[in-house]
């Protein structure tokens, strides 16, 4: 671990902080539960949307999975917990709607438009930092933000190392390389933060699965051998068989938090598993042609009325709920993409139902 005075660093304030009981990072972690980005987050769906399933994961449960997973780990290799929950619970707060498709809709827009890739981690740190609290940010520590612009769960590395002692300098500098690389390898600056990207892993490929079969869309049969001999067949197993392996392997070595070799490549074949028959299966795809048009329609709407004003009134309780330098200091670009990362799937669904569907005219002619 880092000593205690470079990780709880926070940005300068504005304004003295109050003396606080709560250990520095738990004091994170409850500005983050309080958070607006933090209630939206029980309409943000994970893999599958436009699903009317009660048993269906949705962000609110994968971030609550990841901060129980990862505190387990933390607590058997002697981590800061507090610390851990608070990167987990705030590492997906600027995931746009539906998921990883609605990330690459809102990335190719953004590119379009010169503001560099949509990244959500990005984001996230963004949230946290600009628009919360409106438009103040948090004043989180530098080692939760830090956790929160590393994690990658997405990534198929079995083996990370803590980068150690950085600055607020260079936690910027990284922030900009990840919006212009999204796949640049950035390893987080704590063990704490390592422990919680792997676990982003861990809370959802096996849950994934289980959610697959809840629909229909593949049978527990399907499981190649070379998965279920190494990993087991249910979330269950599959959760604990991870996370004992890397407790083993990570317990004698206080510069790496990694799986095994045999269990690194049963995960890996897990992920290329569930890509094939779950993230990019046809039949999960269905709809996602019409919300990327709907995600094309909104931003160049949104941007227009972002340009005038705005006029629309969810876009102008937006601006109104942000301080007035961030109407000056950003284009209507950016604040289309603050807007629509920020909306939960319903309400996109809802703004766009409201522009593009005729209403009826209640008034008398005369």
């Amino acid at each position: 671990m880092l000593p205690a005075n470079l990780q709880a660093r926070r940005r300068p304030l504005t304004e003295l902080e109050i003396q606080d009981f709560r250990p520095i990072f738990a004091q994170d972690v409850d500005r983050i539960l309080h958070s607006q980005a933090y209630t939206r987050y029980i309409d943000k769906t994970q893999v599958f949307y436009l699903l009317k399933n009660a048993h269906i994961t949705h962000r609110v449960l994968h971030v609550q999975l990841v901060s129980r997973i990862a505190r387990t780990i933390g607590g058997q290799l002697g981590l800061d917990l507090d610390l851990i929950e608070a990167m987990a619970l705030g590492h997906d707060l600027g995931h746009p709607p539906f998921g990883h498709d609605g990330e690459r809709f809102l990335s190719e827009l953004c590119l379009k438009s010169g503001l560099g890739q949509f990244n959500h981690a990005v984001m996230s740190a963004r949230c946290l930092e600009r628009l919360e609290k409106n438009g103040q940010g948090l004043s989180l520590t530098l080692a939760t933000l830090d956790g929160v612009l590393c994690h990658d769960g997405e990534s198929d590395y079995a083996t990370l190392s803590p980068m150690g002692p950085a600055t607020f300098a260079e936690f910027d500098r990284r922030l900009i390389v990840r919006t212009h690389n999204p796949q640049a390898l950035i390893n987080p600056m704590t063990r704490e933060g390592c422990v919680v990207r792997l676990a982003d892993s861990i809370s959802y490929v096996g849950r994934d699965l289980e959610d697959a079969i809840e629909i229909g869309l593949i049978q527990r049969g399907d499981l190649p051998p070379e998965i279920t001999q190494a990993l087991g067949s249910t979330n269950g197993h599959i959760v604990y068989r991870l996370v004992e392996d890397l407790l083993k392997t990570s317990r004698d070595d206080p510069q790496k938090v990694a799986f095994s070799p045999e269990i690194g490549r049963a995960l890996l074949a897990l992920k290329n598993f569930n890509r094939a028959n779950i993230y990019f299966n046809a039949q999960v795809k269905k709809e996602t042609p019409k919300i990327g048009h709907l995600y094309e329609f909104l931003f160049q709407t949104l941007a227009e009325d972002f340009a005038k004003g705005p006029r629309l009134e969810s876009a102008a309780r937006f601006l109104a709920r942000l301080d007035p330098a961030y109407a000056e200091e950003f284009s209507p670009e950016e604040k289309t993409r603050d807007f629509l990362a920020s909306l939960t799937d319903d309400f996109f669904l809802h703004l766009a139902r409201g522009l593009l569907l005729p209403r009826w005219n209640l008034e008398t002619f005369k």
